[in-house]
């Protein structure tokens, strides 16, 4: 198994150097997935980019949780899913929303159902949703516009969860209290 380094701003590639000292001055500490993500100065330059514009999408904090957080639990991310608790909490989402994300049970309106839903058949499907999904997703009051910035959301959650899959970066210790374990799915 390969060993992947949890790196700081003297140890980084030179090229990632900047990116950590933003992470620290944005975060107060260098998150371990962008630790991780700094041996390939490019993973970690892309992922704060697609960070900072699907925060900067239509989607208001809950619906920006549901995507984050219906892909953490999809891709079983064991780093992801306390992170993005957490980052809830801070966001003042309602708990309800964050525990139905995190054990895969019915969300408290029709409108967030309707984004797991679809955010889940991209992430299943690849994509190839077909267009009776996206229907379904414009009826629930949707627009074509958060169509694709759920392509976009799916993108930053690809690249997280795929380091952290293969890094088994450790979670950090903001999050822990919020470890996660997969539960059966029930969506």
């Amino acid at each position: 198994m390969i060993e992947f380094t949890l790196h700081d701003e003297d140890t980084a590639p030179e090229a990632s150097k900047d990116l950590l000292a933003r992470s620290m001055k944005q975060n107060g500490r260098i998150p371990g997935l962008h630790a991780t993500m700094a041996e390939a100065p490019g993973l970690l330059e892309g992922y704060q980019l697609v960070h900072q514009l699907f925060l900067d999408s239509s989607f208001d904090k809950d619906e920006l949780t549901v995507v984050w957080q219906s892909v953490n639990v999809e891709h079983s991310c064991h780093y992801c899913v306390p992170a993005h608790t957490g980052i809830a909490k801070g966001m003042k989402v309602d708990d309800a929303i964050t525990e139905a994300l995190r054990n895969a049970t019915p969300l408290p309106n029709e409108h967030l159902e309707a984004l797991r839903t679809f955010t889940l058949a991209m992430v299943r499907e690849r994509g190839d949703v077909g267009d009776e999904a996206v229907q379904v997703f414009l009826d629930a009051g949707f627009t074509a516009r958060q169509v694709l910035e759920v392509v976009l959301g799916v993108s930053q959650k690809v690249m997280s969860n795929y380091t952290n899959s293969l890094a088994h970066t450790p979670v950090d210790a903001p999050f822990r209290k919020y470890e996660w374990h997969e539960a059966a799915a029930a969506i």
